[in-house]
Formats: structure tokens, sequence, C-alpha cells
């Protein structure tokens, strides 16, 4: 098991949803040739999103930040 610290816990979040929303603009785009390697990517990010977020909620009292104020 991985440990994170928890000052590093908010960034990790806020990173792995930056990747989402990048990955989002791509998949708008027109300029993708496999499209289909960069769903499955999205799909993989966001399911890693939600459980940083179950992780982060589960944490939240130890991390001292809550989740709301994180906006992901």
């Amino acid at each position: 098991m991985i440990s994170i610290p928890n000052t590093w816990a908010p960034m990790l979040l806020q990173s792995v949803r930056d990747a989402v929303l990048y990955h989002e603009g791509l998949l708008r785009s027109e300029t993708l040739r496999d499209r289909a390697d960069y769903e499955e990517y999205h799909v993989l990010l966001t399911q890693f999103l939600a459980y940083l977020k179950d992780e982060y909620a589960a944490n939240e009292g130890e991390i001292g930040v809550p989740l709301d104020e994180l906006n992901v």
C-alpha cells in the first residue's frame, strides 16, 4: 500500500482532477487519431479520481482540508 502524506493528499486529488479535465478537452478536439485509447484512459482516470475522493473523505479529519473546499 502506498502512503501519501496528508499535506500532499489535496494536491494529488487536484492533479488527477486536472488530468481528467485535460483529457475531456482532448476528447472534444478533432486532432486525435486513436480515440479509443484516450477514451479508455479517460475512464480509468475518472475511476481513479472517484477512488481517491472516497479515500480522501475517509481520512478528511486527519488531512484537515475538507473535500468540499477542493472543488473536485
